[in-house]
């Protein structure tokens, strides 16, 4: 799917890959989503997110939570409270290490209370996408907070890509829980 450059691209391409993701987990089977992950097997997945996540619930709040950082981002920016992206301590370079602290404060987090948080950020990103122009979007230097880039970027980043690494993911475990 061709990275949109429009907001309409962006909502349309961030509706349907969520609605892939969700459609595939529905037919998840009960051993799928019993099974933990486990990519172990693979030498060509060897980036720390493979070792992480160990269920569905990790992967969903993954999501949410790089959603939450989004919105918390633009909002802030938006009143003038000058943020960046990820949380004070953390950098580009060492964003993994949130990953993992993410990971680790969500472990008593249900499944479903996961899959609530993530429908509800989903939903939230989409309202505020509908009220960006195309401009704001998708023109480098509309806001200064968005550095170098547009903040479609981001927003692509955290929808529609994410979704995608997500699927890859849940369809690596379901091949492997068939081997």
């Amino acid at each position: 799917m061709p990275r949109p450059k429009t907001k309409e691209g962006l909502v349309l391409v961030s509706k349907e890959n969520y609605e892939n993701l969700k459609l595939f987990i529905s037919k998840l089977s009960e051993d799928e989503l019993q099974t933990p992950f486990d990519f172990s097997r693979d030498q060509k997945k060897k980036e720390a997110h493979w070792k992480r996540d160990k269920n569905l619930r990790d992967v969903l709040i993954h999501l949410y939570e790089w959603q939450q950082l989004l919105l918390t981002w633009v909002h802030s920016n938006q009143k003038g409270h000058d943020i960046p992206f990820l949380p004070e301590h953390y950098t580009w370079k060492t964003h993994g290490e949130m990953n993992v602290a993410i990971w680790k404060r969500h472990q008593k987090t249900s499944l479903e209370e996961a899959t609530r948080h993530l429908e509800q950020s989903y939903r939230e990103v989409l309202e505020l996408i509908e009220v960006l122009s195309d401009d704001e979007l998708f023109t480098k230097g509309v806001y200064k907070w968005t550095g170098g880039t547009s903040l479609g970027s981001y927003f692509i980043s955290s929808t529609f890509s994410h979704y995608d690494w997500a699927l890859k993911k849940l369809k690596a475990h379901q091949k492997n829980c068939k081997v």
